[in-house]
């Protein structure tokens, strides 16, 4: 039977709790093997990281056997924050486990469930290496929208995925429920830390209570991007790695200045979702 617009893998209640908290847990959606692109991805990404280190002189030993959650975190052991920060607070490298991963149903049917089958993958998607004691690792207080105050689009909604267990130790999400319903809040971009995230000032919280989000690998935390939400320092010794993806409907603005989004999924125009050939090549639809 196809799948008709609209109906998605969320439970009623799912769809209601996300409705009224603005936020939504599904423990272990993805599987190690649903996983398994993106970290590929991110395995190339250090590996290029580490070659450049190496070509630069700043590390000796490239670390090629150390396990995926503890190789990057070695690799800048006795390095600065600022040689961290060269490469980014976050990436979003067009390397096909990526997209692979945004494309994975599982996530798209969870989605469709609260915004309906025309699905458009947000341009806005980031891969986070958040690296032990290093000071891009903390993420203050902050509503998504701030990062697109102008644009028409509304709903816009992360999904938040974790690829190991993420916990108090290791900086996992925290979130205040119910603010989906909160204006865009006056924000200022963080100086002090040289990773430039928008933020809010403590007296903007108000009194609403904050809840920590520790979850599995393969877990995915949706919120609405006016949902405020932070994130503590890792103060583990190996990488908490997290990739932040969003969708929103395919009437909404594409936020062209932000990159290219692509069409995720279609009921009324399947022929135009995109591939990875139009990914890679930054086109937001299939060319027939």
């Amino acid at each position: 039977m196809i799948k008709q617009n609209g109906s998605g893998s969320l439970t009623k209640e799912q769809s209601q709790f996300y409705e009224e908290q603005g936020y939504l847990i599904i423990p272990q959606l993805l599987s190690e093997e649903d996983l398994a692109s993106a970290r590929d991805a991110m395995t190339q990404k250090v590996s290029m990281i580490a070659d450049e280190l190496f070509a630069d002189g700043l590390i000796t030993d490239k670390l090629e056997d150390r396990p995926f959650p503890n190789r990057l975190a070695e690799l800048f052991q006795d390095l600065s924050a600022e040689n961290f920060l060269k490469y980014g607070r976050s990436w979003r490298d067009r390397i096909p486990g990526y997209f692979t991963l945004m494309s994975n149903p599982k996530i798209l049917d969870a989605v469709e469930s609260l915004i309906g089958g025309e699905l458009f993958a947000n341009p806005v998607y980031n891969v986070r290496p958040k690296v032990p004691k290093v000071a891009a690792g903390a993420v203050p207080w902050h509503q998504d929208k701030s990062y697109w105050p102008d644009a028409n689009a509304n709903p816009v909604i992360t999904v938040w995925i974790p690829l190991v267990d993420a916990n108090g130790v290791n900086g996992c999400l925290h979130i205040k429920p119910q603010t989906h319903r909160k204006r865009v809040l006056k924000w200022h971009r963080e100086t002090h830390t040289g990773t430039g995230y928008t933020a809010l000032k403590d007296s903007q919280l108000g009194k609403t209570e904050t809840v920590a989000l520790p979850v599995p690998a393969g877990s995915a935390i949706l919120f609405n991007d006016r949902c405020l939400h932070m994130s503590t320092p890792n103060m583990s010794d190996t990488v908490r790695w997290s990739v932040d993806l969003r969708y929103q409907p395919t009437d909404q603005d594409p936020m062209v200045q932000h990159g290219v989004g692509f069409l995720a999924r279609s009921y009324k125009f399947p022929s135009r979702v995109a591939t990875l050939e139009d990914w890679l090549a930054g086109r937001p639809e299939h060319e027939e």
